[in-house]
C-alpha cells in the first residue's frame, strides 16, 4: 500500500474496475492513492491482480462482485470482450451507480461490429450491451498520462478531458471524479455525440487545455476514418 494512499481530501467512494489492463491499472492505482476503495477485476480471475492489489490496497474480485454495492463502475476492457462479461451483470444495480466506459473500437483488435461501422457510437452499443447508462470518459487517455499528468484545480496548462453521456448526475459523479484525479473536463454532450471522443476524431489523444478540448470537438465530422473501419 502505498503512502500517498490518502492525499485526497473528497467523499471517499466505493469503485469497481473491470479490466486491470493499462487503463484500469493507473485508474486502480490513482483512485486508491486518494482513498477510494477500490474493487478490481479481470477476466482472468482476482488471484491474477495479486501484484496490483499489493501495491495499491484495492480488492481482487470476480468480474461479478466488482458491480456490488458501488457508487461507480469503470469499464476498461476492449470492446469485443463486452459482450462476453457476465450476463446479468449489471442486473438490480441502482440507476444511480454512474458507469465509464473508457473503450474504443479497433477493429484490426475487434473484429467488425456491424452496428458500430453502421454509426452507432461505440459506447451506445456498449451500453445496450451492459443494459445500464454510461458514461465515456478516459478513452483518449494515454494511459501513462493518468500517473503522470495530474495538477491542481486552477493550474495553468491543467489537461482536460471530454466526457459523454445522457444522465447528467452520472455525468457530473464522474466529472468530479476525474477533477479529483488531477484533470479539467469538457462536457462533450450526449452519448450519441460522443463520436466526437471516438479515434480518429482531432481530440483524441489530445493532452490539451479545456478551451483546445472544445475547439477539437467542434472540429470533428461524424464519418469514421478508414483506419478505423473493418
Amino acid at each position: 500500500m502505498t503512502a500517498a494512499r490518502h492525499e485526497g481530501k473528497a467523499h471517499h467512494m466505493k469503485i469497481g474496475i473491470i479490466g486491470a489492463g493499462h487503463i484500469g491499472g493507473n485508474l486502480t492505482r490513482r483512485l486508491t492513492a486518494l482513498g477510494h476503495e477500490v474493487a478490481v477485476a479481470n477476466s482472468r480471475g482476482p488471484e491474477t491482480l495479486t501484484e496490483l492489489a499489493e501495491e495499491t490496497g484495492a480488492t481482487p474480485v470476480h468480474v461479478e462482485q466488482a458491480t456490488r454495492g458501488v457508487e461507480v463502475v469503470v469499464v476498461a476492457i476492449p470492446v469485443k470482450s463486452v459482450p462476453k462479461l457476465p450476463a446479468g451483470l449489471f442486473d438490480g444495480v441502482p440507476d444511480s451507480v454512474a458507469v465509464i466506459d473508457t473503450g474504443n473500437y479497433y477493429p484490426q483488435r475487434d473484429g467488425l461490429i456491424a452496428p458500430i461501422e453502421e454509426g452507432v457510437t461505440e459506447s451506445r452499443w456498449t451500453e445496450q450491451h451492459l443494459g445500464h447508462p454510461v458514461i465515456k470518459a478516459f478513452n483518449g487517455t494515454y494511459a501513462q498520462h493518468i500517473l503522470d499528468l495530474p495538477r491542481p484545480k486552477g493550474t495553468p496548462g491543467r489537461v482536460a478531458l471530454p466526457v459523454a453521456g445522457d444522465d447528467e448526475a452520472a455525468k457530473r459523479v464522474v466529472r468530479d471524479l476525474i477533477d479529483e484525479l488531477g484533470f479539467d473536463t469538457v462536457d462533450a454532450g450526449g452519448l450519441d455525440e460522443s463520436w466526437r471522443q471516438q479515434p480518429g476524431s482531432p481530440v483524441y489523444g489530445q493532452s490539451v487545455e479545456a478551451d483546445a478540448i472544445r475547439d477539437l470537438l467542434a472540429k470533428a465530422t461524424p464519418e469514421r476514418p478508414d483506419d478505423f473501419r473493418a
